[in-house]
């Protein structure tokens, strides 16, 4: 009982800090003058991928470096299935009205180099360099748009149709928008993760399963409950990014960092299954992004079915 309870607080302090997290990257970016999807893309990506780098670290330490491979894969793939399929049942995501383009071949090519070191056998010290170089180039890419987008609007106004946007919010406000966004969201995912891995094993539910689907599941929830919120809140751009985002700082910086703390060998059934899928999930993205199309309701049920079926040959 005691865990469900825990399980039921971590949820309800994800959406919040969700919430949080939301509001004050919107509004930092109308305060510098940076595009919210810059902000996005930096902020509230990393913010939210906190539980995915926090796991890895553990699971190395551990000695269970196959859950933190896991758990980047699984991740990546709930991001697009189930971040974005989920938050467009509730309200369509305009995807149509954001540029997300350059952000979105930076995360496929991030996925090709993944699968390609994958191949390699092993992550170490020398293939996370290599990711790290690759995070490095897109960070850089990025503060040079946003530097250019400063100087180019100094006067920007495209936030300032956004829902409960306030161009005049002081800093300290925003900071602590921002400080409860990122603090709650690792915080409650990890009592979240936590408590159902808990009641997983009271089920007899193994612990491979239960990395690959539900540590996968909990550590993307801070996506979901970013994602929601900004759904609620019409701010699509948000959304797109966070999710761009946290799917490039998964596969760079997380299994980057973590090949500091040993090696992450990378097990057979990913190179002939999970990977693809993955690297699939991502290339579903493309009408969004190059096609002005919307993430309608209909799109949002087709991605979280797809999602579904993915668990059930994982559970099979």
């Amino acid at each position: 009982m005691t865990a469900w309870l825990l399980s039921g607080l971590g949820l309800v302090i994800l959406l919040l800090a969700g919430d949080a997290l939301v509001r004050g990257a919107v509004n930092l970016s109308l305060r510098l003058g940076v595009p919210a999807l810059i902000v996005s893309l930096t902020i509230v990506a990393f913010g939210t991928s906190a539980p995915e780098l926090l796991i890895a670290i553990s699971a190395i330490d551990e000695g269970a470096p196959g859950l933190a491979l896991g758990n980047v894969v699984g991740s990546n793939t709930a991001n697009i299935l189930l971040v974005l399929g989920v938050p467009a049942l509730l309200a369509t995501l305009h995807t149509s009205e954001c540029d997300s383009r350059k952000s979105y071949v930076f995360m496929l090519l991030a996925s090709v180099l993944f699968i390609g070191l994958a191949f390699c056998g092993v992550f170490n010290l020398f293939s996370g360099a290599i990711l790290l170089a690759a995070l490095g180039l897109v960070l850089w890419n990025a503060f040079r748009d946003a530097k250019a987008h400063r100087k180019a609007c100094a006067a920007d106004d495209e936030l300032d149709g956004l829902e409960e946007a306030d161009p005049d919010m002081p800093y300290w406000k925003i900071s602590i928008y921002l400080i409860l966004g990122l603090i709650g969201l690792p915080m409650g995912a990890h009592l979240l993760v936590d408590n159902a891995t808990i009641i997983a094993r009271m089920y007899g539910i193994s612990e491979t399963v239960i990395g690959l689907t539900l540590v996968a599941i909990g550590t993307s929830l801070p996506e979901l409950a970013t994602t929601v919120m900004a759904a609620l809140r019409r701010q699509a751009d948000v959304a797109l990014g966070n999710v761009i985002g946290s799917n490039m700082f998964n596969l760079l910086a997380i299994v980057g960092i973590a090949t500091w703390f040993g090696n992450i060998p990378v097990d057979p059934e990913f190179l002939r299954f999970d990977l693809w899928v993955m690297l699939g999930a991502s290339l579903l993205l493309i009408p969004f992004v190059f096609f002005k199309q919307d993430i309608s309701r209909i799109w949002g049920l087709v991605l979280t079915f797809l999602y579904a079926l993915y668990l059930t040959a994982l559970l099979m």
